[in-house]
């Protein structure tokens, strides 16, 4: 069942990415060096978790501030890319070490 899920997630990151024109440039590059103003360990949450947490904690947070998230949901590359698209929040960098993503977003101005 898990292998199929993760299927399903691969499939939909490529059609979303398409969809979204997304600059895969900051996907999978590795800053570990980035400063974030909030961290947030959302590790053992499953979908839709992780975003909903999220978006709360960024919707506290001042315009342009950077949030670090921390999770490890097989669906979370699609989940925050998706987030930061409609949210209108900037995807900073998006990476995964041994099956934990962590991802640095930047507040919208708005």
């Amino acid at each position: 069942m898990k292998d199929s899920r993760l299927g399903l997630v691969f499939a939909l990151w490529r059609f979303y990415g398409a969809v979204m024109n997304v600059d895969t440039t900051k996907i999978d590059s590795p800053d570990d060096s980035m400063s974030a103003d909030v961290e947030l360990d959302l590790t053992g949450m499953k979908c839709p978790l992780p975003v909903l947490k999220a978006r709360r904690k960024i919707n506290q947070m001042a315009p342009r501030s950077v949030l670090k998230v921390t999770a490890d949901d097989p669906a979370a590359p699609l989940d925050f890319e998706h987030f930061c698209h409609t949210g209108g929040h900037d995807l900073l960098s998006s990476n995964e070490k041994a099956g934990t993503f962590t991802f640095h977003i930047a507040k919208s101005p708005n």
